[in-house]
């Protein structure tokens, strides 16, 4: 019956030419093929995102008086609600983190070399999104930590010099943080983001089946001077079923994780409240957070939170442009990009340890 509707489909559709491209597409394979699963893990977990999402909106009202409740009533009314939420909230850590882990690995295989320049910038987009969802989600359940949390994160954008205070207040619906930021972010999360991401996605996707995957300098060589040791295997269905695999492994993780530690809510948000005391941001931004903090109050005649802030766009900019800096011919990159890379890490890595321990 199956093997019929397929063909019912196919002789209307024609299913065929459309997954064509997929059954000649192939993977290269080497030792450090494993790297390319994070790519596909990060999308499976933005598939988990919009599913759970979808669910929560079923029962979340987005409002300054409701949001709390309904979030507290989801996680102690509704059945498995609790679970929803917390593979919800872990989910969108995880993918953060894989999303991290991809980008470094492309930076270390060498995979944004011409031809695949677009590609990374595609790419570095999507990780600048993806962490736009982490903080626009992380004010909707309306509690005590998100509120100043979101307080302190659109201040910081309204120290950009001429555009800062616009921004800060299209941000946040007014000068103050209220219910009218609530519903922006309700906005941005759920409209507004994930309709850009869709976008990013198909162009990033389109990127990768035209250009293939990149194969890093040293086993590329090795190839052309032995064209026998060249390993390829089907994207479709060798690859396609290693990465579902993979999907198995993070989903387990992420089930684990959802189940023991449960996402907490706290305490609903009190616009007339103090700060609670070493409130931070969560952990993908806290090496910027701690970056911030080290910079004195005042640089010669800078104010030092307008330098940081311009610091880390400016270094967010130049990150999106690396591959531009690459040398010709391609198969021999710049050994400074890879220090660059190793030092990014490392800085990212410990600023954020030192952000967790620092009270």
């Amino acid at each position: 019956m199956i093997a019929a509707i397929i063909r019912w489909l196919d002789e209307r559709l024609h299913l065929d030419d459309l997954i064509a491209p997929f059954r000649h597409k192939t993977v290269p394979v080497h030792r450090l093929t494993y790297w390319y699963f994070f790519g596909g893990i990060t999308l499976f977990l933005f598939g988990v995102q919009v599913i759970t999402g979808i669910l929560l909106l079923l029962y979340y009202n987005a409002g300054a008086n409701e949001a709390f409740e309904s979030v507290q009533y989801i996680m102690t009314k509704v059945r498995y609600g609790w679970l929803i939420r917390s593979i919800h909230s872990w989910s969108a850590n995880l993918m953060i983190l894989t999303a991290f882990l991809h980008m470094f690995s492309v930076l270390f295989l060498k995979a944004y070399r011409k031809p695949r320049e677009l590609t990374w910038v595609s790419g570095m987009l999507l990780l600048f999104l993806v962490m736009g969802f982490g903080f626009s989600g992380y004010l909707l359940p309306w509690n005590t930590l998100a509120f100043f949390a979101t307080k302190v994160g659109t201040a910081m954008v309204g120290q950009i010099p001429i555009v800062g205070q616009p921004m800060m207040i299209f941000l946040r619906g007014g000068p103050q943080v209220t219910g009218a930021t609530l519903i922006r972010f309700f906005g941005f999360h759920v409209a507004i983001l994930p309709g850009l991401v869709v976008v990013l996605i198909s162009i990033h996707l389109f990127l990768v089946q035209r250009l293939g995957m990149s194969v890093p300098p040293k086993i590329e060589t090795e190839w052309i001077e032995n064209p026998s040791a060249r390993r390829d295997m089907k994207f479709f269905p060798n690859f396609l079923l290693r990465e579902m695999m993979a999907w198995y492994v993070a989903i387990g993780v992420l089930g684990a994780l959802a189940a023991i530690f449960p996402w907490n809510l706290g305490v609903k948000a009190d616009p007339f409240g103090s700060a609670p005391a070493g409130i931070k941001p969560e952990w993908y931004f806290l090496f910027a957070f701690q970056t911030l903090k080290l910079i004195p109050a005042k640089v010669w005649f800078v104010d030092g939170e307008v330098l940081g802030v311009l610091g880390c766009g400016l270094v967010g900019l130049l990150w999106l442009m690396l591959p531009f800096f690459e040398s010709e011919p391609p198969s021999r990159p710049k050994r400074w990009i890879t220090g660059l890379a190793i030092f990014a890490l490392m800085y990212v890595a410990g600023m954020s340890v030192y952000g967790f321990l620092a009270k």
